[in-house]
């Protein structure tokens, strides 16, 4: 079984079972004669929560013209700025087909500054102006921090979130690809 399919696994019968996580998935869940239930799925949970996510940003980030995903790579540039388009791609999980029409528009609205690598022309990239720097001075999510009504566990969620996204990538990257 690939790693992938045994987390698979494991989230179907996590979500018919109560037994400890470290319990070993001994058989397909179907074969247990239990039905499914979306609400008992890790994976759904966090794309739940991202959707939710989504909707609270939408408020704020509306009165701005902003998206969240645009939100995010300016918040990405501030954090490192000058950065290439792929590097930024892959900070945010953005291929740069995806990527670049959203760099377009924070351009066309003064947020960044797209340009050529004098050293490779190949590459494109990207920094955020004046107007992009006074737009981050303003704190947009704090009150989001709150939403979440997590209060001090905010912090070990954060990471226990971030722990679960990169196991769940490394997993993949090890498979074989198949042809």
């Amino acid at each position: 079984m690939s790693i992938a399919s045994y987390l698979i696994a494991y989230d179907l019968y996590r979500s018919q079972t109560t037994l400890a996580p470290e319990a070993p998935v001994s058989r397909s869940p179907q074969t247990q004669g239990r039905s499914l239930k979306l609400s008992n799925f890790l994976c759904f949970a966090v794309y739940s929560a991202n959707l939710a996510f989504g909707r609270a940003y939408k408020p704020i980030l509306e009165p701005l013209g902003l998206t969240y995903t645009q939100y995010i790579a300016l918040v990405a540039l501030h954090e490192e700025d000058d950065q290439t388009v792929g590097v930024l791609g892959e900070k945010l999980f953005l291929e740069s087909n995806t990527l670049t029409p959203i760099l377009k528009k924070l351009e066309a609205m003064g947020y960044v500054r797209r340009h050529r690598n004098p050293a490779d022309e190949r590459q494109v990239r990207v920094s955020l102006t004046p107007a992009g720097r006074r737009l981050l001075e303003k704190d947009l999510g704090g009150s989001l921090v709150e939403a979440c009504g997590l209060g001090e566990d905010f912090p070990a969620v954060q990471r226990t979130v971030a722990t679960l996204r990169d196991n769940l990538l490394r997993a993949t990257q090890a498979e074989p690809r198949k042809p």
